[in-house]
């Protein structure tokens, strides 16, 4: 799954039909979701926050900066935030099997178009800049709009994209690619503004103005006062109370994930409140953020635990949730606060109960169907040895294999996870073999086109099953390595294991030579038969060493 966000920030916070119209625009690209619109009275700011695929994100941001510049009139705009276009910033921001590079691509597509079709002037920033001078957006906006007209005039100022000429009425947009930021709040016990302003000091990249030993400002020859650093680049914080809650709150931008991690920030406001008497007792998260915050969060806790982390990433996640404190003063929930989550298509069949899928399962639709059957099998296979291997970790005396027995978790629940995925997958490209021998045939280019998708249709349900039966050796390999090394009392959890794999394994390869028989590309069935028999029968071998195995151990018992 590839998700970039897009946070463009448009000069208009209080006409609703504006308001709407920008947002009716961005909601209007097929595969893209709007996130949240947060617009600003004072600011006469609108910020939106919208995310999906690379492509049609672009379109989206294209789309919304065109119905902006048609809408708003920059000769009109009054507002407290500083500004210099109708859209004033545009940033694209990686958050799931996307690039930085990606999104500086990303910003140039974008940049060129809007300098081209709509004649406005572009200067890219942040990651996307063209020279040192431009990553830093106050930089380019300096003067903002009224400074705008003879700005342009200098060569030193001439967009990146679009004519060197003052629109007055659009302005100029700035378009870049940035880090994810997440705003970022931890909660004292004490309503001590002071406390929080001094944990903020120590965090924050600017840190704190040095002083002599009688309080006063140190200054550099410059002319500057001096400053000690904080400990995190990249962290802007402050300290202030909630008056709602009646209780001292660290504010905090983190403006890089990669190079100040939330749970590291998190640790460190925890250990400075501990020196100054006082305690954190939570934080919260404003906004939306990438799965792997905290993913990397509940990893980092259960570390320090001493826990594995080869458990399932709804029990990473919940690790992260408490150990953050994220309940604290509002409740926190991963499936609204995870942008992942909002592109994540349905699993009718996985998420049935087992009587409910097994009673579909006996019905008389072909569908859900063998295939189906095969990923759960491969699911309970990988669950299994998981599970020996987290019972090996815990076990008292066997604590010299806790970093194998982690690393099988690991894989296992990399294995389940896909298994799992393709229990719906699999129905789904079967129903499209049906939707595809269901298209019309009265002509010939109908007929032509029925064809062509009814052999496309069928190589995916061809991929989907090899892909099932691929999963099943690693997971095999975990089962054959609790069998051999895991908890003797779950012996014959891991040699079930083996058996469900080796079901799982079988009943793919079946699927798969069902499907290749409705395929016409001789290369292509010659290719996917090749490698289905090949990885049965490393499959096959990996099982048949389970069971004897376990036949070997619980029989001398």
């Amino acid at each position: 799954m590839k998700i970039v966000e897009c946070v463009p920030n448009f000069s208009e916070g209080r006409d609703c039909t504006v308001i709407e119209s920008i947002a009716s625009a961005i909601r209007g690209v097929s595969g893209v979701s709007l996130l949240d619109v947060d617009p600003g009275k004072a600011t006469n700011r609108t910020v939106y926050t919208f995310a999906g695929s690379p492509d049609d994100v672009l379109e989206a941001a294209y789309q919304a900066i065109k119905t902006g510049s048609e809408l708003i009139d920059m000769r009109r705009h009054k507002g407290e935030h500083a500004r210099q276009g109708a859209c004033d910033v545009c940033p694209f921001v990686p958050i799931a099997g996307v690039s930085m590079a990606e999104c500086v691509e990303l910003a140039k597509k974008l940049g060129e178009r809007v300098g081209l079709k709509l004649g406005i002037p572009v200067y890219l920033y942040a990651e996307a800049a063209t020279n040192p001078s431009r990553r830093r957006l106050p930089d380019i906006r300096a003067g903002e709009y009224e400074a705008l007209r003879e700005k342009l005039t200098r060569p030193e100022w001439k967009p990146d994209f679009g004519p060197a000429e003052f629109n007055a009425k659009s302005g100029a947009t700035v378009i870049g690619a940035r880090p994810f930021l997440i705003a970022y709040n931890v909660n004292l016990n004490s309503r001590s503004v002071r406390l929080a302003k001094e944990i903020a000091f120590s965090i924050r990249e600017s840190g704190r103005i040095k002083r002599d030993s009688s309080g006063n400002k140190i200054v550099g020859p410059d002319g500057v006062a001096e400053r000690v650093p904080g400990l995190f680049t990249d962290v802007q914080a402050r300290g202030w109370i909630i008056p709602e809650y009646g209780r001292a709150q660290v504010t905090i931008n983190i403006l890089n994930i990669e190079k100040a991690p939330l749970h590291e920030v998190f640790d460190a406001c925890c250990r400075l409140a501990d020196k100054m008497g006082c305690r954190v007792t939570g934080s919260e998260i404003v906004g939306m953020v990438p799965r792997r915050v905290l993913i990397d969060a509940g990893l980092h806790f259960l570390k320090k635990q001493g826990s594995s982390a080869g458990v399932s990433e709804d029990e990473i996640i919940r690790t992260a949730v408490q150990s953050l404190g994220l309940c604290d003063v509002t409740h926190f929930d991963p499936m609204k606060k995870i942008i992942e989550e909002s592109f994540v298509q349905s699993t009718p069949l996985a998420s049935m109960s087992v009587r409910a899928f097994v009673n579909e399962l006996a019905s008389d639709s072909p569908a859900p169907g063998g295939g189906s059957v095969a990923a759960l099998a491969g699911a309970l296979s990988a669950g299994l040895a998981s599970m020996v291997a987290a019972l090996t970790f815990e076990k008292k005396g066997l604590e010299a294999l806790r970093p194998e027995m982690e690393k099988i978790g690991v894989t296992a629940q990399e294995s389940m996870r896909g298994q799992i995925a393709a229990i719906d997958s699999d129905t789904a490209a079967f129903n499209k073999v049906m939707e595809a021998f269901a298209m019309p045939k009265e002509t010939g280019e109908q007929k032509k086109a029925r064809k062509t998708a009814i052999e496309e249709a069928n190589k995916g349900a061809t991929l989907e099953p090899l892909a099932t039966l691929e999963r099943t050796i690693p997971a095999l390999e975990c089962a054959l390595a609790a069998a051999e090394r895991g908890n003797p009392n779950s012996l014959s959890d891991a040699g079930v294991a083996g058996l469900m794999g080796r079901a799982a394994a079988m009943g793919a390869y079946y699927n798969i030579l069902i499907n290749l028989a409705g395929i016409k590309e001789a290369s292509w069935k010659k290719e996917i038969r090749t490698k289905a028999d090949e990885l049965l029968a490393r499959a096959e071998q990996k099982a048949a060493k389970i069971e004897r195995l376990l036949i070997e151990k619980l029989r001398s018992e």
